[in-house]
């Protein structure tokens, strides 16, 4: 009995530890509607499908190099930044694109929500 206790408990722990190396951002489902939703604020700039605008298209974007969108003319700093896009490279630049990419010339500040920017990167995750 003692035995069994002990080893449900260790389970316990591990799964507990296991569990906040997760973060409160992957622990909540990305909702893909409410990411569309956030879009709208970077379609001014931004397309979601293969033709660029003021911005580069976000069509293909996760798992694409930094500074690479085909026809479109990149600020050096994004060119020199050159990482491949996926959803923590996209967090961190959405919530402060300066500090990740200094230098670039997208004029946005950054979006503070983490929902947000989870929702989001699922929504950018859908244009293939």
């Amino acid at each position: 009995m003692l035995q069994t206790y002990s080893n449900r408990l260790l389970l316990s722990v591990v799964c507990l530890a296991a569990g906040a190396g997760l973060g409160l951002r992957d622990a909540q489902a990305q909702d893909v509607q409410k990411g569309r939703k956030v879009f709208e604020q970077c379609a001014a700039c931004h397309s979601a499908q293969a033709h660029n605008g003021v911005g580069p298209s976000l069509k293909g974007i996760i798992g694409r190099q930094a500074g690479t969108a085909p026809g479109f003319h990149y600020s050096h700093a994004m060119k020199k930044f050159g990482k491949n896009w996926d959803a923590s490279t996209l967090d961190a630049y959405l919530a402060n694109p300066q500090a990740v990419v200094p230098g670039n010339v997208m004029p946005f500040s950054g979006l503070p929500s983490a929902e947000d920017r989870a929702n989001l990167v699922a929504y950018l995750g859908t244009l293939k």
